[in-house]
């Protein structure tokens, strides 16, 4: 599902507050940090991570394997922060940083 760029502006918004949950470093997209990553979109579902990771070109291969291995959106990239959403009709109104927008 694409989001809208009034969807994106909103988002954004939100992840300004937020700080990263996950870091992708030397190690990259272990099943660890899979693991994480799904845990926290379950639980959050719009959550910023940190890809710290080496030159441009990894960084982008493991952004756009994250994403593919989530199912998550990127909302917004800005150098070594991304900002990523996936929505879970499930999610805890108390843990969701999407509970401002309802």
């Amino acid at each position: 599902m694409a989001i809208s760029n009034d969807q994106k502006k909103a988002f954004r918004s939100i992840g300004h507050t937020l700080n990263p949950i996950v870091m992708i470093a030397s190690n990259g997209l272990t099943d660890r940090v899979k693991d994480e990553l799904n845990r926290a979109l379950d639980d959050h579902e719009l959550i910023k991570i940190k890809i710290s990771v080496g030159d441009r070109d990894l960084k982008k291969q493991v952004l756009t394997s994250l994403l593919q291995s989530t199912g998550a959106e990127l909302v917004q990239q800005i150098g070594n922060v991304a900002l990523i959403l996936r929505r879970n009709p499930n999610a805890k109104p108390s843990l969701s940083n999407l509970r401002h927008l309802s």
